[in-house]
């Protein structure tokens, strides 16, 4: 088909506009008692939120205008770059909450494990292009599987098992796009299950947080204690919520409440109308990237929006089902909502590669 010039595409504009807009509120309102408590300053993490927020849309409107294929001469370099970066992390990363996984540069603390899941996304774009028909080759596939591994790997060090998984899940839909059988995914899955559940089961931590998923009331003040705060928190938001700031369990009865769980503490305040509203933008936000997808116009840029749709989709599911107890803890926070600096701006500018793709579509509906 023709390829043909359009605007970008405005429902996928408008409902990330929208989330963001909700993340910025929630973030204040789930933070301010917490940042004036400890830092002395009810808005510091609004600030920094905002502060992000507007840099991303900056970053968003730039990645916009740029033409998604240049892209291509520049995946190896971007993704050697990551590589270096998660490599570092191990010696320099800064330890936060038990976790190494943030190189500190004064003004941003940058999580390169963020970087290497779009890294990832572009390196297997511009590697289906390249072989084209030989993916269904079952040898020719353990190429992006081997790299994938490695970044795997590089990532379950800091510890980061949810981000390491949503990195794997995302590639393995993005081969499956491609024209990947999935009978070798079936194959690949009698060393990789066992793998897995070795995983798990050699950090008691993760054992702990399994079992707690089972019945967190079996440890109500260890490791069942996030999922029942959270738990508590949505149950009490009812229809129509408390009202916004009126959050109790933000009153250090549930950790991480801008960040991880950020969700329960707008299901608290917002109710079963707030949380609905959000997942119907998600929805929305995976209609509209999978179409621009089906539109698209060659192979390379069909694969950025199935990855870069799929990475954003896939995390927002995550968070939303630990913190309503239908999924172990992760540690994933919920994209353009959570608070943080390096991954707000990394998803805005990945948008920003969707919104560029979808104004070269092949035909518009």
């Amino acid at each position: 088909m023709k390829r043909q010039s359009h605007g970008p595409d405005l429902i996928l504009f408008l409902v990330t506009v929208a989330l963001l807009g909700i993340g910025v509120v929630m973030v204040f309102s789930s933070s301010s008692i917490k940042a004036l408590e400890e830092l002395g300053d009810a808005y510091y993490f609004l600030k920094r939120q905002l502060f992000f927020a507007l840099l991303g849309i900056v970053a968003m409107v730039v990645v916009m205008n740029i033409d998604y294929r240049k892209y291509s001469r520049w995946t190896y370099p971007f993704l050697g770059l990551c590589l270096v970066l998660l490599l570092l992390v191990p010696f320099v990363g800064e330890e936060i909450s038990g976790s190494r996984r943030w190189l500190n540069f004064g003004f941003l603390n940058l999580q390169p494990s963020e970087l290497g899941k779009l890294a990832m996304i572009l390196f297997v774009a511009t590697w289906a292009v390249k072989v084209k028909g030989k993916i269904q080759n079952f040898f020719v596939l353990l190429v992006p599987l081997g790299v994938m591994a490695v970044f795997f790997a590089l990532i379950m060090l800091e510890p980061d098992l949810g981000t390491a998984g949503t990195l794997a899940v995302t590639t393995l839909i993005m081969l499956l796009a491609a024209g990947a059988k999935i009978k070798h995914y079936l194959l690949l899955a009698i060393p990789a299950v066992p793998t897995f559940i070795a995983l798990v089961v050699s950090e008691p931590y993760r054992l702990r947080r399994l079992l707690a998923f089972r019945n967190p009331w079996a440890d109500p003040l260890g490791a069942g204690f996030h999922i029942i705060q959270s738990l508590l928190a949505l149950g009490s938001g009812g229809l129509f919520g408390l009202g916004l700031g009126r959050s109790r369990q933000k009153f250090w009865y549930l950790p991480e409440q801008h960040t991880d769980f950020i969700f329960a503490i707008l299901g608290e305040e917002l109710g079963f109308i707030g949380t609905f509203l959000v997942l119907a933008l998600f929805l929305l936000f995976a209609w509209r990237g999978l179409r621009i997808a089906m539109t698209a116009p060659d192979l390379f840029s069909s694969i950025i929006c199935v990855g870069i749709t799929s990475q954003i989709v896939l995390q927002a599911v995550i968070n939303i089902g630990v913190v309503t107890g239908s999924l172990p803890i992760t540690g994933i926070t919920l994209p353009l909502i959570s608070y943080g600096g390096s991954s707000l701006l990394i998803t805005l500018s990945a948008v920003g590669v969707l919104l560029n793709i979808s104004r070269q579509r092949t035909q518009s509906k």
